[in-house]
Formats: C-alpha cells, sequence, structure tokens
C-alpha cells in the first residue's frame, strides 16, 4: 500500500495518456466498423436471397446458399479491417487464413466438386423436383436436389442418393422434360388379315382417345412382315403427364377393338415342309 501510495498517478497519466487515447480511438474504431460491417453484411446477404427468389432460374437453395457466401465474404473482410484499424497487422492473418482454406479445400475435394455441381444444376435445370429421369445409370422421380446430392424414389419407392458430381458428369434422361410425348406401339396381325382394315380399326381407336393430341396427328403405318405377323406401329402424341395411361388404355382397346373385328394376333410359329 505504501508503495501505490508513492507513485504519482497523475502524472503517470499524463506520461500515457497520448498512447491511452490512441488505443482508445483505435479500439472504438475498430468497434464501430466490426458493428457497421456485421450489419452491412447482414443487409447484403438478405439483398442477395430476395434478388434470387425473384428470379424464376434460380432455386431457393441456391439463394441461400449465395448470400451466405456474400454473408462470410463480408464478415471475413469486415474483421481484417476492424484488426488492422486496431494496429493488427493483418498480413500474416490473410495469409493463414488463405493456408487454412487451401488445405481445407484439398480435403474437400469431392464435397466441393459436389456443391459446385449442384449450383450447376440448379442454375441450368437438366431436371427439376417430380420429374422422372435415368442419371448415373439410375431411374426414379426426383424428390430433393441440394448442394451435394439429388435424391431419387424408384418406382418401386426405393430411395437413390446421386452425387451431384456423378449427376452432372454423365448423360441425363429427363422423361417430363418437355410438355408432350410420342407413344409408340406395336400391333402384330396375321396375314390373312386386311392390313388396311386393321390399320383403320386402330387409327379409330387412338383418335377417340380425348387425351391423344390432333397435333402433331397419329401416324399408322405397316412396319415390318416378320416371319408370323405384319407389323402395324402406331405412334400418337400426349402431354407428358397422360403418357402411361395413355399407354396402357390404347394397348387393351386396340387388342378389344382388333378382336370384336375378327383380326386376330397370331403368335410366332413355323411350318415345316417336309421334302421327299
Amino acid at each position: 500500500m505504501d508503495f501505490l501510495n508513492t507513485i504519482d498517478w497523475q502524472a503517470q497519466l499524463e506520461d500515457h495518456w497520448p498512447t491511452l487515447a490512441s488505443y482508445g480511438l483505435k479500439a472504438l474504431g475498430a468497434f464501430l466498423v466490426l458493428i457497421i460491417g456485421l450489419r452491412i453484411s447482414g443487409a447484403m446477404a438478405s439483398f442477395v436471397r430476395k434478388q434470387a427468389i425473384k428470379r424464376p432460374n434460380i432455386d431457393e437453395t441456391l439463394g441461400s446458399f449465395f448470400a451466405s457466401l456474400v454473408r462470410w465474404f463480408m464478415t471475413a473482410a469486415t474483421l481484417i479491417a476492424a484488426l488492422q484499424l486496431f494496429g493488427v497487422q493483418a498480413t500474416s492473418f490473410v495469409a493463414i487464413l488463405g493456408a487454412m482454406t487451401l488445405a481445407i479445400g484439398l480435403s474437400l475435394q469431392g464435397a466441393l466438386g459436389n456443391i459446385a455441381s449442384g449450383i450447376m444444376i440448379m442454375l441450368f435445370r437438366p431436371y427439376g423436383v417430380g420429374q422422372y429421369i435415368e442419371v448415373a445409370g439410375e431411374g426414379g422421380t426426383v424428390k430433393e436436389i441440394n448442394l451435394f446430392q439429388t435424391i431419387l424414389a424408384t418406382p418401386d419407392n426405393v430411395q437413390v442418393i446421386v452425387p451431384n458430381s456423378q449427376a452432372i458428369d454423365g448423360i441425363i434422361k429427363n422423361y417430363a422434360g418437355y410438355p408432350t410425348r410420342r407413344i409408340d406401339l406395336v400391333f402384330g396381325i396375321d396375314y390373312g388379315d386386311g392390313m388396311e382394315n386393321a390399320m383403320n380399326v386402330i387409327e379409330s381407336v387412338i383418335k377417340a382417345d380425348e387425351r391423344v393430341l390432333a397435333d402433331p396427328a397419329p401416324v399408322v403405318r405397316v412396319s415390318e412382315l416378320n416371319s408370323s405377323s405384319v407389323d402395324i406401329i402406331a405412334r400418337p402424341w400426349v402431354k407428358t403427364p397422360d403418357y402411361w395411361e395413355t399407354r396402357w388404355a390404347l394397348i387393351q382397346n386396340v387388342k378389344n377393338a382388333l378382336d370384336e373385328a375378327g383380326i386376330s394376333i397370331p403368335y410366332p410359329h413355323q411350318v415345316n415342309v417336309n421334302k421327299e
């Protein structure tokens, strides 16, 4: 206590006041920069997210990802600016941060590749949720698309998870990519039955179905002369959602109509001819 009483505090304060004032101003400035920078980063992230939602070609998940990137980038820039204002040399800090980012990037190459592929899928939209696709050797209805993977449900409701990097690198077959599809049907009739009559029967059944489009017009033609049948192709066009129901109905209705017209669909058979 005696030692403390002997110190001239006023003189000490006067001697160190410039240094304390300088550090105080730097600390206040760094604090203000930090507060303002964090508020601006939040506002910019919100702005990016809102602008992304307004654009129909940008997925909501992708918009949130871009907003997060903007927030983290501006937050890092704010921290570096605050450190420099406070008097801390941020050069070494930036170098360390860059080295850490590089190391993390190298260790997460696969994950980053999936993220990059996910961004491409969400931007270019080769397929969307609810569409039936074939990708990476798998087929199913798209249930979810995120930054890392595409989740499918097969027709028998098995979940298939496809990494986005594999999805974007291969051939994508999107069965719902266009609003209309063509149904390809083949009906074999006996050689003894009239081809013209059979074609008329098939065409009348096809045109009677309201789901079949008038434009493009359905095509009914003789395609092949097989060993045991004359093959007639039928190619009607329908709206994509009606494809399977229309296909199944046409097969059944054409079979019934051919039976009623006395036109048979022959079984494969061979005629043996013995020569003496």
